[in-house]
């Protein structure tokens, strides 16, 4: 579904992603982990318009998206819930899960769009509850489930997350996980970028490790979970792989 083939970028002079190569295919959760500052988040601007690569190849569904604008990118089906959610707080619940109905909206397609908005509130009850509350009153783990929920109004068929679980309790972190299983369940294709490599690659089927702007090691996320160099650096001494995912 997605490709990257040799991809460099940065920011002015500053070459932050150097040769990476990855590919995600329909139906996986694929993350990627990696330090702050490793590249993750630029990665994502990549794939999603934000930013322009300075060379190689990004492909979506057989198509090349490099340095097309991001909502060719996102009318295509790749669909970004950004670092810090981005979510606007003096609008209601209600108004930023629409946004991201616009093209829907645009089309005309209301009973889609009305259909799908009910879908949300089912996968994230809070936010029926709180449809009529500006979105910065949320907590942080509702802003999240709202940011997540404004994406999936897009329809995409490639969700990318950056950090979902920054500034989360663990058992928000560990809710929010449990329904990007279900989203894959139900036939979405994920791509998660993590600091918190214990929590995605549980739920991860193959794993990137980034570092300094390079893929240091790849492979299935149990793979990654009992390679020993990952412990040391990302799970900490205590953690224990086997038998646990």
């Amino acid at each position: 579904m997605l490709k990257i083939l040799n991809l460099n970028a940065g920011y002015g002079n500053l070459r932050v992603i150097k040769n990476i190569s990855l590919h995600i295919d329909k139906g996986e959760i694929v993350s990627i982990i990696g330090a702050n500052g490793a590249g993750k988040s630029t990665i994502l601007k990549c794939i999603a318009g934000l930013l322009k690569i300075s060379s190689g190849e990004i492909a979506f569904n057989n198509e090349n998206i490099h340095n097309k604008k991001t909502e060719k990118i996102m009318a295509a089906g790749c669909c970004l819930v950004p670092e810090g959610r981005m979510i606007f707080n003096t609008m209601s619940v209600y108004e930023n899960l629409i946004l991201g109905a616009y093209m829907l909206l645009k089309k005309n397609q209301k009973k889609i769009v009305n259909d799908d908005m009910e879908k949300i509130y089912e996968l994230f009850p809070i936010l029926k509850q709180r449809r009529g509350q500006y979105a910065g009153t949320l907590s942080g783990g509702e802003q999240q489930m709202l940011a997540i929920g404004r994406a999936l109004m897009s329809r995409p068929s490639l969700l990318a997350l950056d950090e979902p679980s920054m500034g989360l309790a663990p058992l928000i972190v560990k809710n929010i996980f449990e329904i990007l299983v279900k989203l894959k369940e139900s036939g979405l294709t994920i791509l998660l970028i993590e600091q918190n490599a214990r929590a995605a690659l549980k739920i991860a089927d193959r794993g990137y490790t980034l570092e300094t702007g390079r893929i240091i090691l790849q492979g299935s996320s149990e793979d990654l979970l009992s390679n020993n160099d990952i412990q040391r650096a990302y799970l900490g001494k205590e953690y224990k792989s086997k038998g646990e995912r």
